[in-house]
């Protein structure tokens, strides 16, 4: 039986939803030879620039490993300002109320004393630090850079709804995409940014500087940031020296820092120099070879106990993926309650948690209706979309799941919202999601959408870039009224207008 859909663009008699009017109309003008011409052209730009995605495993005819263009979407995903407003607020609060679960879990673990979230499920979870514990954090925050996925699903009334999927805490990526996305619409069609009102993402780069500095030890007037990076062999490796690039700061690997006297160093022609703060895109298991795994060649060796010493900034924190953890993603309105007093803004997707015995019963029951999720699975890995599967993979995660059900959780699998999508075939409805990105510093503030990720294949559920999926723009309609009257969370340095006129007048 076919699952209800919402579409973002047409409602249930096919007429076109108020806020894709307009673009509606110029797009029923295009020739279709001319959109195929803009959707190669951005492609031979985007193999020009290097925007490409390392697919870990996958092997190209010679057995060297694979890099893959992550597929552009012409048609641009579009939220009226009033959506977003809330979704903003939504955001604001979960991650508000997620750093002070992670400040709790690291000191006084008022919530686990309570009995709401359980101590097993913490203090034996992976991604637990007990390094962390006691150690006072800038701001006592931890999750600075934060990606939290929103899916949209009718509910009992057919209309959308919009939940959390996931909340990404610890090395969250993709900004990078949302930026080139933006700048490749404007490239193409800057007529339709003339028309529209869309709000601007183009200084998501200096809102991450400004975060970053506010987090840099106390009395330093012009803190150095550096990018910490795996290496070009990483996944998102185009994403670090992107970003390392549009904030002004060096890119680093680990071999060019070294602890002296508690203080973190990095290697220049010009000699050392100190680093003050580290925006770090290397997992905690490989920050430090003194501190967790000795093998590591990534990270610094003494680079905790400079943390500890004060001396450093880490962002995100270390430790910070014990929030992010789908085994704790089920506790998070508990939590907003608890820390804020609010009922929580955004819904969680309903999850039921195999370490249980009775939820574990009803998802071996219903494996070919659920969506099985690892509980430190990401990418799209590690999952089973029962409805898509074969029996034999269904056969298969059920003995996974006797073997370790506490490794896993499973949710009903949400009908995700379509949105018109160019495909081989034509424009053709895809699901899709969004992963907004939000800043947690002096104040948590982000830059309105994010990055849509679009699911290419026919009736496929999974987005994620790794598993074949695509992009989108992201537009935010501003209101005329609310745009006049909501002053800016902080001031803006480089704005899509900029951007605007310097493509118009040929400079890339």
């Amino acid at each position: 039986m076919s699952r209800p859909q919402f579409d973002e663009m047409h409602d249930d008699r096919q007429q076109v939803r108020p806020h894709y009017q307009g673009y509606q109309r110029w797009l029923a003008q295009q020739a279709e030879q001319a959109m195929q011409a803009r959707r190669e052209e951005a492609e031979m730009i985007f193999r020009r620039v290097g925007i490409t995605f390392a697919v870990y495993g996958a092997k190209d005819e010679e057995g060297a490993g694979t890099e893959r263009l992550i597929p552009f979407d012409l048609i641009p995903r579009i939220i009226p300002a009033h959506e977003w407003a809330t979704m903003e607020a939504g955001l604001v609060q979960r991650v508000t109320a997620l750093n002070r679960f992670i400040y709790d879990v690291y000191h006084d673990q008022d919530i686990l004393r309570a009995g709401l979230v359980p101590a097993e499920q913490v203090l034996h979870n992976a991604q637990f630090r007990p390094e962390m514990m006691g150690l006072k954090v800038p701001g006592d925050i931890y999750s600075h850079i934060s990606g939290i996925d929103i899916v949209r699903a009718p509910n009992a009334q057919g209309e959308g709804e919009y939940y959390v999927l996931e909340d990404n805490l610890r090395v969250p990526s993709g900004v990078s995409y949302m930026l080139e996305d933006r700048k490749m619409m404007m490239r193409l069609f800057p007529e339709l940014f003339a028309k529209n009102r869309v709000a601007p993402v183009a200084h998501y780069p200096d809102l991450l500087l400004e975060t970053l500095r506010a987090m840099a030890p106390a009395g330093l007037s012009e803190p150095r940031v550096v990018v910490l990076t795996p290496g070009m062999y990483n996944s998102a490796y185009f994403e670090h020296a992107f970003l390392a690039q549009q904030m002004g700061v060096e890119l680093v690997e680990g071999q060019d820092l070294f602890m002296k006297d508690d203080v973190i160093y990095t290697r220049t022609t010009r000699g050392p120099r100190r680093v003050d703060v580290i925006y770090r895109r290397v997992d905690d298991d490989f920050l430090d070879p003194e501190a967790f795994r000795p093998q590591s060649t990534l990270g610094c060796a003494g680079l905790l106990k400079a943390y500890r010493a004060g001396n450093v900034a880490i962002c995100n924190a270390m430790g910070t993926g014990v929030a992010d953890d789908k085994s704790i993603y089920p506790y998070v309105p508990q939590m907003i309650e608890f820390y804020l007093g609010e009922k929580p803004i955004l819904k969680n997707v309903p999850t039921y948690q195999c370490r249980q015995a009775e939820d574990l019963k009803y998802t071996l029951a219903h494996l070919k209706d659920l969506v099985v999720k690892e509980v430190h699975g990401a990418g799209g890995y590690g999952m089973l979309v029962g409805p898509a599967a074969s029996q034999a993979e269904i056969d298969n995660f059920r003995q996974a799941l006797l073997a370790n059900p506490a490794g896993y959780i499973a949710q009903p699998t949400l009908s995700l919202s379509t949105c018109p999508t160019y495909v081989d075939s034509g424009i053709a409805p895809r699901h899709i999601d969004l992963r907004p990105f939000v800043l947690s510093g002096k104040q948590v503030q982000m830059v309105p959408g994010g990055l849509t990720r679009v699911a290419l294949q026919d009736g496929s559920l999974v987005v994620n870039s790794s598993q074949g999926g695509g992009t989108k723009d992201t537009w935010i309609l501003e209101a005329d009224e609310a745009q006049s009257a909501k002053p800016r969370a902080a001031p803006v340095v480089k704005t899509d207008a900029d951007m605007l006129k310097a493509l118009v007048g040929g400079v890339s």
